[in-house]
Protein backbone atom coordinates (compact mmCIF):
# COMPACT_ATOMS: atom_id res chain seq x y z
CA UNK A 1 0.00 0.00 0.00
CA UNK A 2 1.59 3.47 -0.73
CA UNK A 3 1.99 5.95 1.92
CA UNK A 4 0.36 9.28 1.08
CA UNK A 5 3.11 10.96 3.16
CA UNK A 6 5.63 9.77 0.85
CA UNK A 7 3.86 11.41 -2.29
CA UNK A 8 2.70 14.84 -0.97
CA UNK A 9 4.60 17.18 -2.21
CA UNK A 10 1.87 19.87 -1.36
CA UNK A 11 3.09 23.34 0.20
CA UNK A 12 1.80 25.51 3.15
CA UNK A 13 -0.20 26.84 2.70
CA UNK A 14 -3.01 25.18 0.93
CA UNK A 15 -4.86 28.58 -0.90
CA UNK A 16 -7.99 28.03 0.42
CA UNK A 17 -7.24 27.62 3.92
CA UNK A 18 -4.44 30.79 3.73
CA UNK A 19 -7.85 32.70 2.39
CA UNK A 20 -10.25 31.44 4.85
CA UNK A 21 -8.20 31.12 7.83
CA UNK A 22 -4.70 33.01 7.64
CA UNK A 23 -4.98 35.73 5.90
CA UNK A 24 -7.87 36.59 8.56
CA UNK A 25 -5.83 35.53 11.83
CA UNK A 26 -3.10 37.49 10.60
CA UNK A 27 -5.19 40.69 9.54
CA UNK A 28 -6.63 40.80 13.25
CA UNK A 29 -3.81 40.72 14.90
CA UNK A 30 -1.57 42.96 13.05
CA UNK A 31 -4.68 45.64 13.50
CA UNK A 32 -5.34 44.54 17.05
CA UNK A 33 -2.20 43.50 18.91
CA UNK A 34 0.60 44.62 17.05
CA UNK A 35 1.56 47.06 19.90
CA UNK A 36 1.01 44.01 22.16
CA UNK A 37 3.46 42.03 20.44
CA UNK A 38 5.72 44.56 20.63
CA UNK A 39 5.96 45.29 24.16
CA UNK A 40 5.89 41.63 24.62
CA UNK A 41 9.17 41.04 22.74
CA UNK A 42 10.59 44.21 24.74
CA UNK A 43 9.35 43.16 27.92
CA UNK A 44 10.42 39.14 27.48
CA UNK A 45 13.64 40.39 26.63
CA UNK A 46 14.79 42.95 29.10
CA UNK A 47 13.79 40.04 31.71
CA UNK A 48 16.02 37.37 29.51
CA UNK A 49 18.61 39.74 29.63
CA UNK A 50 18.48 40.66 33.65
CA UNK A 51 18.10 36.88 34.44
CA UNK A 52 21.27 36.46 32.54
CA UNK A 53 19.87 33.84 30.40
CA UNK A 54 20.38 35.75 27.14
CA UNK A 55 23.95 37.42 26.64
CA UNK A 56 24.06 41.60 27.26
CA UNK A 57 25.69 41.97 23.45
CA UNK A 58 23.34 39.52 22.30
CA UNK A 59 20.40 41.19 23.95
CA UNK A 60 21.53 44.38 22.60
CA UNK A 61 21.58 43.30 18.79
CA UNK A 62 17.65 42.11 19.32
CA UNK A 63 17.05 45.39 21.11
CA UNK A 64 18.28 47.46 18.01
CA UNK A 65 17.03 44.63 15.62
CA UNK A 66 13.71 45.11 17.36
CA UNK A 67 13.52 48.74 16.97
CA UNK A 68 14.22 48.87 13.13
CA UNK A 69 11.71 46.35 13.02
CA UNK A 70 9.19 48.76 14.80
CA UNK A 71 10.71 52.38 12.40
CA UNK A 72 10.26 49.93 9.06
CA UNK A 73 7.82 48.06 9.16
CA UNK A 74 3.90 49.38 9.50
CA UNK A 75 1.69 46.96 10.74
CA UNK A 76 -1.10 49.06 9.26
CA UNK A 77 -0.13 48.37 5.55
CA UNK A 78 1.11 45.18 5.64
CA UNK A 79 -1.19 42.15 3.92
CA UNK A 80 -0.85 38.67 4.14
CA UNK A 81 1.13 36.90 1.87
CA UNK A 82 1.42 33.47 2.78
CA UNK A 83 5.18 33.47 3.36
CA UNK A 84 4.98 33.15 7.16
CA UNK A 85 1.60 31.08 8.92
CA UNK A 86 1.13 34.80 11.15
CA UNK A 87 2.18 37.76 12.34
CA UNK A 88 4.16 36.53 15.09
CA UNK A 89 6.86 34.47 12.98
CA UNK A 90 6.45 37.93 10.46
CA UNK A 91 8.43 39.38 13.50
CA UNK A 92 10.47 36.60 13.78
CA UNK A 93 11.43 36.22 9.87
CA UNK A 94 12.42 40.29 10.44
CA UNK A 95 14.61 39.37 13.22
CA UNK A 96 16.36 36.60 11.41
CA UNK A 97 16.91 38.79 8.23
CA UNK A 98 18.63 41.20 10.20
CA UNK A 99 20.34 39.37 12.75
CA UNK A 100 20.65 35.74 10.97
CA UNK A 101 19.34 32.45 12.61
CA UNK A 102 21.25 32.43 15.64
CA UNK A 103 20.97 35.61 17.25
CA UNK A 104 17.51 36.25 15.81
CA UNK A 105 16.15 33.24 17.49
CA UNK A 106 17.01 34.15 20.83
CA UNK A 107 14.04 36.40 21.57
CA UNK A 108 12.05 32.86 21.61
CA UNK A 109 13.90 31.49 24.29
CA UNK A 110 11.45 29.97 27.31
CA UNK A 111 8.51 31.08 25.56
CA UNK A 112 5.65 30.26 23.45
CA UNK A 113 2.69 31.40 21.19
CA UNK A 114 0.31 30.10 23.45
CA UNK A 115 1.59 32.73 26.55
CA UNK A 116 1.79 35.02 24.02
CA UNK A 117 -1.30 34.13 22.54
CA UNK A 118 -3.41 34.77 25.63
CA UNK A 119 -1.27 38.05 27.16
CA UNK A 120 -2.05 39.88 24.06
CA UNK A 121 -5.93 39.02 24.34
CA UNK A 122 -5.59 39.85 28.06
CA UNK A 123 -3.74 42.90 27.26
CA UNK A 124 -6.42 43.81 24.74
CA UNK A 125 -9.70 42.87 26.99
CA UNK A 126 -8.16 44.90 29.79
CA UNK A 127 -8.23 47.97 27.21
CA UNK A 128 -11.56 47.22 26.07
CA UNK A 129 -12.80 46.70 29.30
CA UNK A 130 -11.10 50.18 30.77
CA UNK A 131 -12.98 51.68 27.80
CA UNK A 132 -16.40 50.34 29.17
CA UNK A 133 -15.62 50.83 32.40
CA UNK A 134 -14.98 54.86 32.17
CA UNK A 135 -18.13 54.58 30.21
CA UNK A 136 -20.24 52.98 32.90
CA UNK A 137 -19.01 55.75 35.20
CA UNK A 138 -19.88 58.71 33.10
CA UNK A 139 -23.50 56.73 32.77
CA UNK A 140 -23.14 56.41 37.30
CA UNK A 141 -22.58 60.18 37.16
CA UNK A 142 -25.17 61.17 34.88
CA UNK A 143 -27.95 58.76 37.17
CA UNK A 144 -26.85 59.88 40.13
CA UNK A 145 -26.85 63.81 39.31
CA UNK A 146 -30.11 63.55 37.76
CA UNK A 147 -31.66 61.08 40.58
CA UNK A 148 -30.48 64.28 43.13
CA UNK A 149 -32.04 66.72 41.02
CA UNK A 150 -35.32 64.40 40.68
CA UNK A 151 -34.79 63.00 44.46
CA UNK A 152 -38.34 64.86 45.07
CA UNK A 153 -40.01 64.69 41.89
CA UNK A 154 -42.92 62.43 42.29
CA UNK A 155 -43.74 59.54 39.47
CA UNK A 156 -45.79 56.42 39.16
CA UNK A 157 -44.56 53.16 39.87
CA UNK A 158 -45.73 50.54 38.02
CA UNK A 159 -45.69 47.16 38.89
CA UNK A 160 -46.97 44.38 36.37
CA UNK A 161 -47.21 47.17 33.81
CA UNK A 162 -50.01 48.81 35.98
CA UNK A 163 -49.94 52.38 38.47
CA UNK A 164 -48.82 50.52 41.71
CA UNK A 165 -47.75 53.73 44.14
CA UNK A 166 -46.32 56.90 43.76
CA UNK A 167 -42.47 57.26 44.08
CA UNK A 168 -39.90 60.08 43.26
CA UNK A 169 -37.83 59.65 40.17
CA UNK A 170 -34.97 59.83 42.19
CA UNK A 171 -35.92 56.84 44.25
CA UNK A 172 -36.89 54.92 41.06
CA UNK A 173 -32.99 55.76 39.54
CA UNK A 174 -31.43 54.90 42.90
CA UNK A 175 -32.98 51.47 42.38
CA UNK A 176 -31.01 51.14 39.02
CA UNK A 177 -28.11 53.07 40.49
CA UNK A 178 -27.52 50.21 42.76
CA UNK A 179 -27.64 47.65 39.70
CA UNK A 180 -25.53 49.18 38.06
CA UNK A 181 -22.92 49.72 40.53
CA UNK A 182 -23.35 45.98 41.13
CA UNK A 183 -22.63 45.64 37.31
CA UNK A 184 -19.48 47.49 37.16
CA UNK A 185 -17.92 45.62 40.22
CA UNK A 186 -18.90 42.55 38.03
CA UNK A 187 -16.44 44.71 35.23
CA UNK A 188 -14.05 45.03 37.66
CA UNK A 189 -13.77 41.83 38.79
CA UNK A 190 -13.30 40.01 35.36
CA UNK A 191 -10.85 43.02 34.61
CA UNK A 192 -8.90 41.39 38.08
CA UNK A 193 -8.76 37.98 36.20
CA UNK A 194 -7.52 39.88 32.95
CA UNK A 195 -4.81 41.35 34.65
CA UNK A 196 -2.90 38.13 35.64
CA UNK A 197 -0.02 37.81 33.17
CA UNK A 198 -0.01 34.29 31.40
CA UNK A 199 4.22 34.88 30.06
CA UNK A 200 6.45 32.46 31.42
CA UNK A 201 3.70 29.82 30.76
CA UNK A 202 5.38 28.68 27.33
CA UNK A 203 3.42 26.08 25.96
CA UNK A 204 2.02 24.54 29.03
CA UNK A 205 4.69 23.46 31.86
CA UNK A 206 6.62 26.75 31.98
CA UNK A 207 10.68 26.58 31.66
CA UNK A 208 13.78 24.91 32.61
CA UNK A 209 14.82 28.21 32.31
CA UNK A 210 15.56 30.51 35.35
CA UNK A 211 12.78 32.94 33.99
CA UNK A 212 11.34 35.32 35.86
CA UNK A 213 7.55 35.55 35.17
CA UNK A 214 6.76 38.21 37.99
CA UNK A 215 9.28 40.60 36.57
CA UNK A 216 7.44 40.19 33.03
CA UNK A 217 3.97 40.45 34.30
CA UNK A 218 5.18 44.00 36.10
CA UNK A 219 7.12 45.48 32.80
CA UNK A 220 3.93 44.77 30.87
CA UNK A 221 1.69 45.83 33.28
CA UNK A 222 0.26 43.11 34.73
CA UNK A 223 -0.80 42.80 38.55
CA UNK A 224 1.39 39.78 38.59
CA UNK A 225 1.30 36.11 36.81
CA UNK A 226 -1.06 34.07 36.76
CA UNK A 227 -0.19 31.13 38.95
CA UNK A 228 -0.44 27.67 37.84
CA UNK A 229 0.67 27.66 34.15
CA UNK A 230 -1.82 25.35 32.99
CA UNK A 231 -4.27 27.96 33.87
CA UNK A 232 -2.30 29.91 31.98
CA UNK A 233 -3.44 28.44 28.77
CA UNK A 234 -6.31 26.64 29.80
CA UNK A 235 -8.24 28.72 31.78
CA UNK A 236 -10.27 31.00 29.64
CA UNK A 237 -12.25 32.40 32.26
CA UNK A 238 -10.72 35.67 31.58
CA UNK A 239 -13.06 35.88 28.61
CA UNK A 240 -16.36 34.11 29.63
CA UNK A 241 -15.87 36.13 33.00
CA UNK A 242 -15.56 39.55 30.80
CA UNK A 243 -18.20 38.50 28.43
CA UNK A 244 -20.83 37.70 31.43
CA UNK A 245 -20.05 40.97 33.24
CA UNK A 246 -20.82 42.97 29.54
CA UNK A 247 -23.57 40.71 29.10
CA UNK A 248 -25.29 41.63 32.50
CA UNK A 249 -24.29 44.95 32.07
CA UNK A 250 -26.59 45.62 28.96
CA UNK A 251 -29.45 43.35 29.83
CA UNK A 252 -29.72 44.83 33.03
CA UNK A 253 -29.80 48.33 31.13
CA UNK A 254 -32.29 47.12 28.10
CA UNK A 255 -34.53 46.86 31.52
CA UNK A 256 -34.64 50.48 32.13
CA UNK A 257 -34.34 51.64 28.79
CA UNK A 258 -37.77 49.43 28.27
CA UNK A 259 -39.37 51.34 31.10
CA UNK A 260 -38.47 54.91 29.38
CA UNK A 261 -40.00 53.82 26.40
CA UNK A 262 -43.12 52.70 28.14
CA UNK A 263 -42.52 56.25 30.13
CA UNK A 264 -42.82 58.39 27.05
CA UNK A 265 -45.55 56.99 25.58
CA UNK A 266 -48.51 59.29 24.73
CA UNK A 267 -50.63 56.95 27.26
CA UNK A 268 -48.62 57.37 29.64
CA UNK A 269 -46.72 60.33 28.76
CA UNK A 270 -44.82 60.42 32.49
CA UNK A 271 -41.39 61.77 30.83
CA UNK A 272 -40.76 64.42 28.48
CA UNK A 273 -37.87 63.85 25.97
CA UNK A 274 -36.75 66.80 24.67
CA UNK A 275 -36.70 68.27 21.54
CA UNK A 276 -32.78 67.40 21.01
CA UNK A 277 -33.91 63.22 21.41
CA UNK A 278 -37.08 63.72 19.12
CA UNK A 279 -37.58 62.23 15.64
CA UNK A 280 -40.37 63.41 13.11
CA UNK A 281 -42.49 61.11 11.35
CA UNK A 282 -42.09 62.00 7.35
CA UNK A 283 -45.69 61.74 6.64
CA UNK A 284 -47.45 62.54 10.29
CA UNK A 285 -46.70 66.17 11.06
CA UNK A 286 -48.41 65.60 14.69
CA UNK A 287 -45.60 62.34 15.54
CA UNK A 288 -42.72 63.01 17.98
CA UNK A 289 -40.62 59.91 17.79
CA UNK A 290 -37.87 59.62 20.40
CA UNK A 291 -36.14 57.00 18.67
CA UNK A 292 -32.93 57.53 20.51
CA UNK A 293 -34.55 55.35 22.86
CA UNK A 294 -35.24 52.67 20.67
CA UNK A 295 -31.49 52.95 19.15
CA UNK A 296 -30.34 52.21 22.57
CA UNK A 297 -32.90 48.96 23.48
CA UNK A 298 -32.01 47.25 20.05
CA UNK A 299 -28.27 47.95 21.07
CA UNK A 300 -28.08 46.70 24.51
CA UNK A 301 -29.63 43.57 22.58
CA UNK A 302 -26.98 43.68 20.23
CA UNK A 303 -24.23 43.91 22.85
CA UNK A 304 -26.51 40.85 25.02
CA UNK A 305 -25.90 38.72 22.02
CA UNK A 306 -22.30 39.12 20.70
CA UNK A 307 -21.43 39.18 24.58
CA UNK A 308 -23.49 35.99 25.21
CA UNK A 309 -21.99 34.15 21.81
CA UNK A 310 -18.06 34.50 22.91
CA UNK A 311 -19.57 32.16 26.50
CA UNK A 312 -21.18 29.68 23.87
CA UNK A 313 -17.92 29.83 21.71
CA UNK A 314 -16.44 28.27 24.45
CA UNK A 315 -19.29 25.74 25.73
CA UNK A 316 -18.03 22.41 25.67
CA UNK A 317 -14.50 23.09 24.71
CA UNK A 318 -11.25 21.13 25.64
CA UNK A 319 -9.53 22.39 28.53
CA UNK A 320 -6.59 22.94 26.88
CA UNK A 321 -5.11 25.38 24.68
CA UNK A 322 -7.34 25.66 21.82
CA UNK A 323 -8.03 27.72 18.49
CA UNK A 324 -11.81 28.52 19.86
CA UNK A 325 -10.85 30.98 22.43
CA UNK A 326 -7.94 32.95 20.53
CA UNK A 327 -7.65 35.08 17.49
CA UNK A 328 -10.83 35.10 15.35
CA UNK A 329 -13.04 34.44 18.62
CA UNK A 330 -11.25 37.27 21.11
CA UNK A 331 -11.69 39.80 17.69
CA UNK A 332 -15.80 38.82 17.18
CA UNK A 333 -16.35 39.54 20.66
CA UNK A 334 -14.58 43.35 20.60
CA UNK A 335 -17.65 44.04 18.87
CA UNK A 336 -19.43 44.11 22.01
CA UNK A 337 -17.88 46.95 23.30
CA UNK A 338 -18.30 48.57 20.25
CA UNK A 339 -21.77 48.41 20.73
CA UNK A 340 -22.22 48.55 24.23
CA UNK A 341 -20.01 51.65 24.60
CA UNK A 342 -22.62 53.82 21.83
CA UNK A 343 -25.50 52.57 24.46
CA UNK A 344 -23.03 54.29 27.32
CA UNK A 345 -22.56 57.14 26.10
CA UNK A 346 -26.44 57.98 24.84
CA UNK A 347 -27.83 57.09 27.92
CA UNK A 348 -25.78 59.12 29.78
CA UNK A 349 -26.55 62.12 27.67
CA UNK A 350 -30.13 61.27 27.55
CA UNK A 351 -30.72 60.97 31.40
CA UNK A 352 -29.02 64.22 31.44
CA UNK A 353 -31.55 66.14 29.80
CA UNK A 354 -34.40 63.82 31.24
CA UNK A 355 -37.69 65.54 32.30
CA UNK A 356 -40.66 64.31 34.35
CA UNK A 357 -44.07 65.72 33.09
CA UNK A 358 -45.29 66.41 35.86
CA UNK A 359 -49.34 67.19 35.00
CA UNK A 360 -49.84 64.02 33.28
CA UNK A 361 -48.26 62.60 36.64
CA UNK A 362 -50.92 64.02 38.70
CA UNK A 363 -53.35 63.04 36.20
CA UNK A 364 -52.17 59.49 36.45
CA UNK A 365 -52.35 59.67 40.36
CA UNK A 366 -55.77 61.04 40.03
CA UNK A 367 -57.19 58.13 37.76
CA UNK A 368 -55.49 55.40 39.60
CA UNK A 369 -56.17 56.16 43.03
CA UNK A 370 -52.42 54.77 44.25
CA UNK A 371 -52.42 56.41 47.12
CA UNK A 372 -54.78 54.38 49.03
CA UNK A 373 -51.93 52.05 50.55
CA UNK A 374 -51.35 55.22 52.47
CA UNK A 375 -54.96 55.77 53.77
CA UNK A 376 -54.87 52.22 55.29
CA UNK A 377 -51.95 52.90 56.76
CA UNK A 378 -52.98 55.92 58.02
CA UNK A 379 -56.32 54.06 59.43
CA UNK A 380 -54.27 51.64 61.53
CA UNK A 381 -51.89 54.54 62.75
CA UNK A 382 -54.46 56.84 63.54
CA UNK A 383 -57.78 54.60 64.14
CA UNK A 384 -56.50 52.06 65.79
CA UNK A 385 -57.93 49.43 62.88
CA UNK A 386 -56.07 45.91 61.66
CA UNK A 387 -54.49 46.57 58.74
CA UNK A 388 -57.22 44.03 57.31
CA UNK A 389 -60.15 46.17 57.82
CA UNK A 390 -58.60 49.12 57.36
CA UNK A 391 -57.92 47.56 53.66
CA UNK A 392 -61.04 46.79 53.20
CA UNK A 393 -62.12 49.88 54.36
CA UNK A 394 -59.68 51.81 51.97
CA UNK A 395 -60.69 49.32 48.81
CA UNK A 396 -64.48 50.40 48.96
CA UNK A 397 -63.39 54.13 48.81
CA UNK A 398 -61.36 53.53 45.90
CA UNK A 399 -64.14 51.57 44.18
CA UNK A 400 -66.50 54.45 44.66
CA UNK A 401 -64.19 56.70 43.20
CA UNK A 402 -63.45 54.99 40.66
CA UNK A 403 -66.83 54.13 39.32
CA UNK A 404 -67.54 57.93 39.64
CA UNK A 405 -64.40 58.80 37.59
CA UNK A 406 -63.21 61.04 40.16
CA UNK A 407 -60.10 61.60 42.41
CA UNK A 408 -59.39 59.70 45.54
CA UNK A 409 -58.80 63.33 47.56
CA UNK A 410 -62.56 64.34 47.04
CA UNK A 411 -63.71 60.53 47.69
CA UNK A 412 -64.28 61.34 52.07
CA UNK A 413 -67.85 61.14 51.78
CA UNK A 414 -67.61 57.96 50.38
CA UNK A 415 -64.73 56.93 52.92
CA UNK A 416 -66.69 57.84 55.97
CA UNK A 417 -69.45 55.67 54.69
CA UNK A 418 -67.46 52.60 54.47
CA UNK A 419 -65.48 53.21 57.75
CA UNK A 420 -69.24 53.60 59.51
CA UNK A 421 -70.51 50.47 58.22
CA UNK A 422 -67.15 48.62 58.87
CA UNK A 423 -66.99 49.74 62.86
CA UNK A 424 -70.08 51.04 63.71
CA UNK A 425 -68.97 54.55 64.91
CA UNK A 426 -67.55 57.30 63.06
CA UNK A 427 -64.25 58.05 61.63
CA UNK A 428 -61.59 60.52 63.87
CA UNK A 429 -60.18 61.57 60.37
CA UNK A 430 -61.42 64.60 59.19
CA UNK A 431 -61.73 65.16 56.23
CA UNK A 432 -58.47 67.50 55.89
CA UNK A 433 -56.60 64.98 57.38
CA UNK A 434 -58.27 62.07 55.17
CA UNK A 435 -56.82 64.35 51.67
CA UNK A 436 -53.43 64.94 53.53
CA UNK A 437 -53.27 60.96 53.23
CA UNK A 438 -54.25 60.54 49.62
CA UNK A 439 -52.04 62.93 48.99
CA UNK A 440 -48.53 61.81 46.98
CA UNK A 441 -46.04 63.79 48.90
CA UNK A 442 -47.33 62.49 51.77
CA UNK A 443 -47.02 59.14 50.59
CA UNK A 444 -43.36 59.70 49.99
CA UNK A 445 -42.60 61.86 52.73
CA UNK A 446 -43.55 59.02 55.55
CA UNK A 447 -41.46 56.16 54.13
CA UNK A 448 -38.61 57.59 55.87
CA UNK A 449 -37.10 54.01 55.99
CA UNK A 450 -34.06 52.52 55.18
CA UNK A 451 -33.73 52.62 51.44
CA UNK A 452 -37.18 54.23 51.00
CA UNK A 453 -38.16 57.54 48.65
CA UNK A 454 -38.67 60.19 51.73
CA UNK A 455 -35.78 63.21 51.58
CA UNK A 456 -33.61 61.66 55.01
CA UNK A 457 -33.34 57.80 53.59
CA UNK A 458 -32.64 59.48 49.57
CA UNK A 459 -30.02 61.37 51.39
CA UNK A 460 -28.15 59.38 52.72
CA UNK A 461 -28.44 56.95 49.65
CA UNK A 462 -26.79 59.55 47.14
CA UNK A 463 -24.28 59.84 49.50
CA UNK A 464 -23.71 56.04 49.34
CA UNK A 465 -23.76 56.23 45.51
CA UNK A 466 -21.37 59.36 45.04
CA UNK A 467 -18.58 57.26 47.75
CA UNK A 468 -18.99 53.95 45.25
CA UNK A 469 -18.18 56.53 42.03
CA UNK A 470 -15.46 58.29 43.80
CA UNK A 471 -14.30 54.65 44.84
CA UNK A 472 -14.34 53.39 41.50
CA UNK A 473 -12.88 56.55 39.64
CA UNK A 474 -9.64 55.82 42.36
CA UNK A 475 -9.31 52.09 41.49
CA UNK A 476 -9.45 53.30 37.66
CA UNK A 477 -6.91 56.15 38.55
CA UNK A 478 -4.12 53.61 40.70
CA UNK A 479 -4.16 51.22 37.70
CA UNK A 480 -3.63 53.82 35.26
CA UNK A 481 -0.50 55.05 37.14
CA UNK A 482 0.34 51.78 37.86
CA UNK A 483 0.47 50.82 34.13
CA UNK A 484 2.34 54.11 33.18
CA UNK A 485 5.07 53.71 35.37
CA UNK A 486 5.46 49.73 34.46
CA UNK A 487 5.57 51.08 30.45
CA UNK A 488 8.07 54.04 31.60
CA UNK A 489 10.27 51.50 32.95
CA UNK A 490 9.94 48.80 30.17
CA UNK A 491 11.00 51.81 27.56
CA UNK A 492 13.73 52.56 30.33
CA UNK A 493 15.17 49.44 30.09
CA UNK A 494 14.76 48.69 26.63
CA UNK A 495 16.78 52.02 25.88
CA UNK A 496 19.37 50.98 28.04
CA UNK A 497 19.49 47.48 26.30
CA UNK A 498 20.01 49.82 22.71
CA UNK A 499 23.71 50.87 24.06
CA UNK A 500 25.03 47.79 24.86
CA UNK A 501 27.63 46.46 22.31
Amino acid sequence: MTDPRQSDDSRFPDPVYRRTVLAPLFDHARTDHAEGFRRIDRAHLVMLAECGIVEPATAGKIARALQEIDAEVDPGALEYTGEVEDYFFLVEAELKARLGPDTGGWLHTARSRNDIDHTLFKIALKGHLDGMLTQARALLEALIGTAKRESATIIVAYTHGQPAQPTTLGHYLSAAIEVLIRDIERLEAARATCDLCSMGAAAITTSGFPVDRARVAHLLGFAAPQRNSYSCIAAVDYTTGAYSAVELLFLHLGRLIQDLQFWSAFEVGQIYVPNAFVQISSIMPQKRNPVPIEHMRHLSSQTVGRARMMKDIMHNTPFTDMNDSEGESQAAGYSAFASGGRVLDLLAAFMGALKVDGARVEANIRRSCITITELADTLVRREGLSFRQAHEIAAATARDVVARGADLPSGYAAFSAAFEEATARAPELDEAAFREAASPEHFVAVRTRYGGPAPEPMAEALAAYEAALGGFARAASDRTDREAAAAAELDKKFSELLEVR
